[in-house]
């Protein structure tokens, strides 16, 4: 069975490229687009692991992976933050709230995949 990524992002052309790329290497990509939902999107879908946005609408990725490391049933889910916002500070309060690997857009395709492939197998 395909290993099943979260992506809660809203600009719609990083959703249909990652959703590309990451299902053409194997994965089963589902998508959500509200920080404010996100969590019961989580919770419902119970994903292998969530690549996250940080500015959405509702609640930013850095409040939900807040959430999800708080929770029991969250806490060991691995998250991948893929931003636009790419300053030290913001990577340095995504590391201190408990993020598995943070990466800036523009992104690499390739690099995509084998942070995923990293994080939760193939």
């Amino acid at each position: 069975m395909a290993k099943r990524v979260l992506l809660i992002e809203d600009e719609a052309n990083i959703i249909e490229a990652l959703s590309f790329i990451l299902s053409r290497d194997g994965f089963t990509v589902h998508t959500h687009e509200d920080g404010t939902t996100a969590m019961d999107k989580i919770r419902g879908q119970r994903p292998d692991m969530i690549i996250l946005d940080v500015m959405l609408p509702g609640r930013s990725g850095f409040d939900i992976l807040r959430d999800l490391r708080a929770d029991p049933t969250t806490r060991d889910l691995p998250v991948m933050m893929l931003t636009a916002r790419g300053q030290n500070k913001d990577k340095a309060l995504a590391e201190e709230l408990g993020v598995d690997r943070f990466m800036t857009k523009p992104f690499a395709n390739e690099e995509v995949c084998a942070q995923v492939r990293a994080l939760i197998g193939s």
